[in-house]
């Protein structure tokens, strides 16, 4: 029969056991919203992918890329969209620690919030700007999403363009390195044949001269022929 105190310590391993999968399972659920939520987040703003504010300092970017990379890295959670958002993760991170990229997502950043202030009539020193609520906010955001999305259509045309550009351009190379080889081989075959026109030449004069000399006879017997009747 167990004492009083080999029960009590049954039932706290079983409390622990209980907490343990309770934060198992919390765990898990923080692991599964976080990654739901990189999914959902609009991919060609690398701030709202991160979860952060336009401006941070690059220190903070790199703490909250950890952090969060940690949270949601696929050898720590069974949820097959993991590597998915791991992989977007990884891509904003990158983009916001390029200069030129980040210059760029922040001039739209900053082309939305006047873009929304003119359509509002608003100026930058109305109280709705200087201290913008969460309406003003969200509207600041689809406003960004309508600019980046703007600015990628555009990007893909001069993109296309330039590529339709090189390509006829390589083309045109191409067409001259064509050229160039047939040339040199019409030459490379025009010297072969050299000596056979060469001989061809000297059997057309040969024959030339052996046909005037059966003319220039001919002509004589008729002659003769010619006096003697």
């Amino acid at each position: 029969m167990k004492t009083p105190e080999e029960l009590n310590g049954e039932d706290d391993k079983d409390e622990l056991a209980a907490l343990d999968a309770l934060e198992k399972e919390a765990s898990e659920f923080n692991k599964d919203a976080e990654i739901d939520r990189i999914l959902k987040a609009f991919r060609l703003d690398a701030y709202a992918v991160l979860n952060l504010q336009p401006g941070v300092p690059d220190s903070q970017i790199k703490i909250q890329y950890r952090k969060l990379s940690l949270l949601i890295h696929p050898d720590k959670t069974s949820n097959a969209s993991a590597p998915t958002a791991f992989d977007r993760l990884k891509k904003a991170q990158t983009e916001l620690m390029d200069p030129k990229h980040r210059t760029h997502l922040d001039e739209c950043i900053s082309d939305a919030r006047m873009l929304l202030i003119r359509e509002r009539k608003l100026t930058t020193d109305s109280a709705e700007v200087k201290e913008p609520d969460m309406e003003f906010l969200e509207a600041w955001r689809k406003k960004t999403v309508e600019v980046l999305v703007d600015a990628e259509h555009r990007r893909r045309k001069q993109l296309k363009a330039q590529l339709q550009e090189e390509g006829r351009e390589q083309r045109k190379q191409d067409e001259e390195v064509a050229e160039r080889k047939r040339r040199r081989e019409h030459e490379v075959k025009w010297e072969e044949s050299r000596e056979d026109r060469i001989g061809s030449w000297r059997d057309f004069k040969k024959g030339g001269v052996n046909a005037g000399k059966g003319e220039g006879e001919g002509k004589q017997k008729k002659k003769k022929l010619k006096v003697l009747g």
